[in-house]
């Protein structure tokens, strides 16, 4: 009867799993292949020291790279990257406090401006064409105007 046999990792392998996992990090970016890189370095040291079977390195691989990337997630929800832009990616925050010119009458509440090289939907009171307005906030891509008087 022929049997297949699966080699066991040897820590070895998690070291070399985790310098590719570094490497692509370092080309690609993103932050989470870092986690899961530090997980093999885990479970490489783990297997060093204790003899474990490859299922149950497949297992603590897994747990680990869970751990250590919703750790991280759950850290970067209480503590934010500063920033000295705020608004930046966030096109239509950047908006605000700005005054534009109606291109299209707010009617039951909707209207358009033209910003820039682009037009958006603005909401509020209903105006009629060539009011100024002034953007006070952003829902999406929504801008929320009011009249300046």
């Amino acid at each position: 009867m022929n049997t297949v046999h699966l080699l066991p990792f040897t820590y070895w392998h998690w070291l070399g799993l985790a310098v590719l996992l570094l490497i692509f990090e370092v080309s690609v970016g993103g932050g989470f292949l870092l986690w899961i890189g530090i997980s093999a370095v885990m479970v490489s040291f783990l297997s060093w020291l204790f003899p474990l079977t490859w299922t149950a390195q497949m297992l603590l691989f897994c747990a680990c790279a869970l751990l250590t990337s919703f750790g991280w997630w759950a850290y970067l929800q209480k503590r934010p990257l500063k920033t000295d832009d705020p608004r930046l990616n966030r096109r239509a925050e950047q908006y605000i406090g700005r005054t534009f010119t109606l291109i299209q009458p707010i009617q039951n509440g909707r209207g358009k401006i033209h910003v820039d090289d682009s037009t958006w939907t603005v909401k509020g009171e209903d105006l009629p064409l060539g009011t100024k307005v002034k953007i006070i906030r952003a829902e999406g891509t929504i801008l929320i105007a009011e009249k300046i008087s």
